[in-house]
């Protein structure tokens, strides 16, 4: 069936799902002009710092100064990087979910580099990830003289994500990761043994300085860009409980929740669509998904739960279905087809 819409409609759905489609990463710049004091208070009530809606990912309260203070002086830069930056961002995503890497660990690369390919450190570290000679040589790249691949977005990139998925095997928590790939894995081991404790916020002082600001400047990044935490500003513990709470929520039984993945989404998608769109029965999308209209259009994230065949359908069309959502949003037709 066509559909045809006049100019002004036709300007309001393309205003509507653009505005959809980068809720996730918008700031408010104004927010800047917040004083310190309701800034301070929006963080330890665990609202959104950029929105001031509640937040569904809690900061923890040893990060609220530094991620205010971080955002004060970094936002407005990194905003204008959201922007110069979204090249690299977007092949980022792809590889690092090709190798099972959360897509939110591209800001690694920001804090590491400031996404610049050509930048050496005082330690020999070079390219946008900040490699070092022995990683890169450990995972088949050039690395001396003219042509290093460090300096390769994308070839540095798929070393970084096998990286970061070897650490995440071995300290199964994402704040330890971006310690060690930091400050090495022999010092956050080393850091465990010592405190007794995997919780980087209880063993962070017996890291160098240098490391533990790294992690907190990880965290506050993933603010700014996504105005919120995610799964990888939370130590394993706070994920776990996160993840309990989710469960809870549903009210799942096991079985269920090892056949579905989850998946962070922003946005204004339509439960009806999605269901239709990946032949789902609406009450089974509905089980799987409580309030998640209610909650996306209240401008949250959600923790979409899918079967794990059609959430491979979804991450490959979301476009489409945030499309055709925002499209019969417009058209005022809601309901189960």
């Amino acid at each position: 069936m066509c559909c045809f819409f006049n100019n002004k409609t036709l300007l309001l759905l393309i205003t509507v799902l653009l505005c959809s489609v980068l809720q996730a990463q918008r700031t408010d710049i104004a927010s800047d002009t917040l004083d310190d004091k309701s800034v301070f208070k929006s963080l330890l009530v665990e609202k959104n710092m950029v929105t001031g809606k509640v937040s569904n990912v809690p900061l923890h309260p040893m990060a609220v100064s530094f991620v205010q203070e971080y955002k004060r002086k970094q936002g407005k830069e990194l905003e204008r990087m959201k922007t110069w930056g979204k090249p690299y961002f977007d092949m980022y995503d792809i590889v690092l979910q090709q190798y099972g890497v959360p897509k939110e660990m591209k800001y690694l690369s920001v804090i590491e580099s400031h996404l610049q390919s050509g930048l050496v450190s005082w330690a020999g570290a070079v390219g946008p990830w900040q490699l070092m000679d022995y990683e890169g040589k450990r995972f088949g790249l050039h690395v001396h003289g003219y042509g290093d691949e460090r300096m390769d977005y994308y070839k540095s990139t798929h070393v970084a994500a096998k990286l970061l998925k070897e650490l995440y095997e071995q300290f199964g928590d994402w704040l330890l990761v971006v310690a060690a790939y930091n400050g090495g894995a022999g010092r956050v081991k080393n850091a465990i043994a010592k405190s007794g404790s995997r919780d980087f916020w209880k063993l962070q002082f017996l890291l160098p300085e240098e490391t533990r600001t790294h992690v907190k400047k990880f965290i506050a990044t993933h603010y700014v860009f996504e105005g919120d935490g995610g799964l990888t500003t939370m130590t394993a513990e706070e994920t776990k409980q996160y993840l309990a709470a989710q469960k809870t929520e549903v009210g799942l039984d096991e079985a269920t929740i090892a056949n579905t993945a989850i998946k962070e989404i922003s946005g204004r998608y339509l439960s009806v669509v999605v269901a239709n769109y990946l032949v789902m029965d609406i009450s089974e999308f509905n089980k799987l998904n409580p309030a998640f209209d209610k909650k996306l259009a209240e401008g949250n994230k959600y923790l979409l739960r899918l079967p794990k065949e059609r959430m491979f359908i979804f991450e490959g069309r979301k476009n489409d279905i945030l499309l055709l959502s925002v499209k019969t949003l417009l058209e005022g037709n809601t309901t189960n087809r």
